[in-house]
């Protein structure tokens, strides 16, 4: 009898298809050392998964150690296979799985430009100061507007841009900390 073939993707073949795949964010503690963020990264990439947004910094320069925050789409299977396996990096000091820990804070900064003219511009001026952002940049026909917030305003913010004259969108991705007396 011949086994069948495995899928080609994702190691995580075997993942069991009723399980609902949702959205997770990771607080991952490291040395701050060259070569640690190419391993963290090869590690979920390696495995099929997306990141959806990464940061980076530095939180202890004594200690010379950093925070890598990713945000990862999977079952809760995978997301605790991916914990445990990055829990086994050696420059790794602990992995925090923020969304199943329960209440947290995720913040998001993004750089938006608008360009148009007449009552297009007088909207997205209105707009923006509606959703609390303000002007970094501007001249006769552009607006570079900075909105800070959860990744959900941001998106809203960026669409009703869309039709006022979007041109281009920079964003940083997604800084997060458990809530309350938590290190995390």
């Amino acid at each position: 009898m011949t086994s069948p073939q495995q899928p080609v993707g994702s190691a995580y073949f075997l993942t069991d298809s009723k399980e609902k795949e949702e959205t997770h964010t990771l607080s991952i503690l490291v040395d701050n050392e060259p070569g640690v963020l190419a391993r963290v990264i090869g590690l979920i990439s390696g495995r099929g998964y997306n990141i959806d947004s990464l940061t980076v910094s530095e939180i202890s320069h004594q200690k010379h150690i950093s925070r890598i925050t990713i945000v990862t789409v999977g079952t809760p299977r995978v997301i605790e296979q991916i914990t445990h396996q990055l829990e086994r990096l050696i420059p790794v000091h602990r992995v925090y799985d923020l969304t199943k820990g329960g209440a947290h804070v995720e913040r998001e900064l993004a750089l938006v430009k608008v360009q148009g003219k007449g009552d297009a511009r007088l909207e997205a001026l209105r707009l923006a100061e509606a959703f609390k952002a303000t002007v970094a940049d501007a001249s006769t026909e552009h607006f570079v507007f900075q909105i800070t917030g959860r990744p959900g305003k941001i998106d809203q913010f960026i669409s009703l841009m869309k039709p006022l004259g979007l041109a281009n969108v920079a964003r940083t991705g997604i800084a997060a900390l458990s809530r309350g007396a938590d290190q995390v």
